[in-house]
């Protein structure tokens, strides 16, 4: 790992993670306060895998963080092995002044490219392999589906919990 892109929130920021970065000589880069743009592969991702998989509810408590974790369990598998992501390869300025981005024409997992890379030792390639082969992805969607309705219903229980406790 090169580097850490990290929102903004003291979730994400702590002297133990500074203080790792240091001594492992890892980047470590984070947005501003209220500047979305500071950082747009980690708003990205928060869109396009946090928020399409839990949604913009607020979970809190000890069952809350054990709900997600068991929804992550299971998501992060089906991201790395199976789901297909697109890879930018370049920039082409534009007379405009603005950016059109290239992405390369076929998507691949990530597991895939790592597969494909020349600086992947086979050691790490043979261990990836056989992490796949364990892998069923149906069987992965089915429990992520049960890990994230369990999350959302706490979620909805906490709001009942809340609403009733202001009437």
């Amino acid at each position: 790992m090169l580097g850490i892109d990290s929102d903004n929130g003291d979730e994400f920021i702590n002297k133990q993670l500074l203080e790792w970065s240091r001594q492992n000589q890892i980047t470590f880069t984070r947005g501003r306060p209220y500047r979305k743009n500071d950082n747009c592969f980690v708003e990205q991702k928060n869109y396009d895998v946090v928020r399409k998989t839990v949604g913009y509810g607020r979970f809190e408590g000890e069952k809350a963080a054990e709900a997600l974790a068991d929804v992550y369990r299971f998501l992060n598998p089906l991201l790395n092995y199976w789901y297909p992501t697109m890879q930018l390869i370049g920039k082409d300025k534009l007379p405009s002044g603005r950016y059109k981005k290239i992405y390369a024409k076929d998507p691949k997992p990530p597991y895939k490219r790592l597969l494909e890379s020349p600086d992947i030792s086979g050691e790490c390639k043979e261990e990836l392999r056989r992490r796949a082969a364990a892998l069923n992805p149906i069987e992965l969607k089915r429990q992520l589906d049960i890990a994230r309705d369990r999350l959302l219903k706490l979620c909805v229980k906490e709001a009942n919990i809340i609403s009733t406790k202001d009437t």
